[in-house]
């Protein structure tokens, strides 16, 4: 499979900038997802270990690359909701 393959490269060298092209996307795409995985706070992997993983999040740390102005208060209603429903 691999000779193959790198033989029809050989062959038509007109390929070898879309393999290119792709084999950069597929690592990027792979990479980003990676990143998201790992540092994103609202992606879930297990959702049965915490499945309010957004809760968690500190309200006083900016979660998008630029902030302007942020205040944040807990609104009172979705407090109470908070409490009546655990």
């Amino acid at each position: 499979m691999n000779a193959s393959f790198l033989h029809i490269l050989k062959s038509k060298k007109e390929l070898i900038p879309l393999v290119g092209i792709v084999s950069l996307a597929a690592v990027g795409a792979l990479s980003f997802s990676a990143y998201s995985l790992f540092s994103k706070s609202d992606v879930i992997i297990n959702k049965s270990g915490n499945p309010e993983p957004w809760e968690t999040v500190d309200p006083t740390k900016p979660q998008k690359l630029l902030t302007i102005n942020q205040k944040w208060k807990p609104v009172e209603e979705l407090e109470q909701v908070k409490k009546l429903t655990k």
